[in-house]
């Protein structure tokens, strides 16, 4: 089958024929239509967090496709089935997280283009209690990016515990932010983006934010506190220190910052001023099943729309230069021909 693969830190992906994986128990094997490309994927292509993916990779965790066959001890799905193969491959089921309901907290868990192969590719082998179906009405290309950047922006958002009528902020309006900004206005909420790029603002106002701010004429957080007095919860996907610092200072008393980005450096948290507002700093990963499913609803009904750019396979080192130049808008999805 054909694949792009990373076999050294920092190199390019290589598409070329790879063996076709086979399943085992409790697997199926996912012809695949589509992947979206996250920056985790970036991430792990260049090896930059502590822990290290393996290697050689297939990366993707926004695959979606087909179910082609299904292993023994399956039978909640079948063949022509159109699931989604997310960032949480498989966790183990059975400790405190998972049966409490926080299984993307796994200790055991295994991510899809990290610890296993992913979705870059024509074929990709899934544990077939993790996989999520996708809604007959959205199409693969269309429901990739819920798999990833739609289900943890509007898992951030559930996590800030806003209300409907309240405020909140989203730092930055890129492939996670333009998603966060429809799911706030569909859970009811008021919305300011922040961003640095004014195109990406105007994109933000067409989507439904009520108010936009960019940090290079204005400060967003003084901004925010003389338009609303503070936001109730801030959702920060952009990846800098000075996002976060601003975000912080455009939360209300009794806020909640949600932390999605994951920049390199570390962030200074005044304390004092945490425990005097009862300020909520929370870092949030991706989402559960569960979440991914009402996260594809709100899709499949229309009140979120991923604003994807197409390109094919062959395209991804192209588009890994334009991720990391800040050219891209929404989100970009891998097409995957046929074999």
């Amino acid at each position: 089958m054909k694949a792009a693969v990373v076999e050294q830190f920092k190199g390019q992906l290589q598409v070329k024929e790879v063996d076709k994986p086979s399943i085992s128990f409790g697997e199926v094997l996912v012809r695949m239509k589509a992947c979206g490309v996250c920056h985790t994927d970036l991430h792990a292509v260049h090896g930059d967090w502590p822990v290290k993916p393996k290697l050689p990779l297939i990366p993707g965790h926004e695959g979606v496709g087909v179910i082609e066959e299904v292993g023994p001890g399956v039978t909640h799905v079948k063949v022509g089935d159109r699931v989604g193969v997310p960032w949480l491959y498989s966790a183990c089921g059975h400790c405190d997280y998972c049966l409490n309901g926080q299984e993307t907290l796994c200790e055991s868990q295994k991510n899809a283009g990290y610890s296993v192969d992913g979705g870059y590719a024509e074929y990709c082998r899934a544990a077939a209690d993790y996989i999520v179906k996708i809604p007959d009405n959205l199409s693969f290309e269309e429901a990739a990016p819920i798999f990833c950047a739609g289900v943890t922006t509007y898992k951030a958002l559930k996590v800030t515990e806003a209300k409907p009528g309240e405020w909140v902020a989203i730092y930055g309006v890129g492939g996670l932010g333009h998603v966060a900004v429809q799911y706030a206005k569909a859970m009811g909420l008021h919305v300011v983006a922040v961003d640095l790029g004014d195109e990406k603002l105007e994109l933000a106002k067409e989507l439904g934010a009520d108010l936009v701010v960019n940090p290079q004429k204005e400060d967003a957080a003084s901004f925010i506190k003389e338009k609303v007095g503070g936001v109730h919860g801030v959702v920060v996907t952009a990846v800098s220190k000075p996002a976060f610092e601003s975000a912080y200072k455009a939360i209300r008393r009794g806020g909640a910052c949600v932390l999605v980005g994951l920049p390199p450096e570390e962030m200074p948290v005044p304390i004092f001023d945490t425990v005097l507002n009862g300020t909520k700093i929370i870092g949030s990963i991706v989402g559960t099943r569960k979440d991914l499913q009402e996260a594809l609803q709100f899709a499949a009904e229309g009140k979120v729309k991923t604003i994807v750019e197409v390109q094919p396979l062959e395209k991804i080192n192209e588009v890994f230069d334009r991720m990391i130049n800040g050219q891209i808008n929404g989100r970009v999805v891998l097409t995957l021909e046929d074999k």
